[in-house]
């Protein structure tokens, strides 16, 4: 099931229905496949992205080791002697500085597509948690519980296609693509994934503040009744 027209449109109007009578308790809302893939891609992006970062850091030691043996040759050498050294020397000296950037650079993309991944990750988790405090609460009706089973599918479905945008990134670093493009690609993933978390922590906050407020006006109109009761 997705849900129509966007999850902040079906939000808003949901959120019309609520007022209905107390609940029976339901399972989870959430078929158990899409978590599990969900966790699953995730793990498979973060196993992938550790062992790429630690080969490039492995290749960061390597220049900044070469870098050192450079420099402490260059201190080593009189202005004179520098002068003469031939474009072969130069550009190798210059080829290290390059190239240690380069695997900074894409250190860095590794570690933000890694953050993205983790982002998946917690989705999964906030979601499972609230739905507990929601279940549990037993301040909404079968239908509004129906409801939100709707919107969480259609939330965590749009998760199930970013978390393939986000393996796409993975093999993007062992494409030929630059990194304009690849930036650019990792920017793009982010913004959404960023965005769908966003989209699933405010509908949490809603439903437990809905539960939370329906709880304590049950719990004012019977210390009313309570004293009431006294009274006769």
């Amino acid at each position: 099931m997705r849900v129509p027209k966007g999850v902040k449109t079906v939000i808003l109007a949901g959120l019309l229905l609520f007022g209905a009578p107390q609940m029976p308790r339901t399972e989870a809302a959430v078929p158990a496949y899409i978590l599990e893939i969900i966790r699953k891609g995730v793990k498979k992006a973060i196993v992938a992205i550790d062992l790429k970062i630690q080969r490039m850091q492995n290749n960061t030691i390597w220049l900044q080791n070469a870098q050192k043996v450079l420099e402490n040759t260059l201190n080593k050498l009189k202005l004179e002697e520098i002068a003469e050294w031939g474009e072969r020397q130069k550009e190798l000296y210059g080829d290290y500085y390059d190239g240690l950037w380069k695997v900074k650079s894409a250190i860095a993309q590794y570690q933000k597509v890694r953050d993205i991944a983790r982002m998946q990750g917690r989705l999964v988790t906030e979601y499972q948690k609230a739905w507990r405090h929601i279940t549990a609460s037993g301040q909404f009706s079968a239908s509004e519980l129906r409801w939100m089973e709707k919107v969480y599918l259609g939330i965590l479905d749009h998760s199930v296609r970013n978390l393939e945008q986000v393996l796409g990134v993975v093999s993007a670093f062992n494409m030929k693509m630059d990194d304009g493009e690849r930036l650019a690609l990792i920017d793009r993933v982010e913004k959404k994934v960023r965005f769908n978390l966003s989209d699933l922590m405010r509908f949490n906050e809603r439903n437990l503040l809905i539960a939370r407020q329906r709880s304590h006006a049950k719990g004012a109109v019977k210390t009313l009744k309570d004293i009431h009761d006294e009274n006769d």
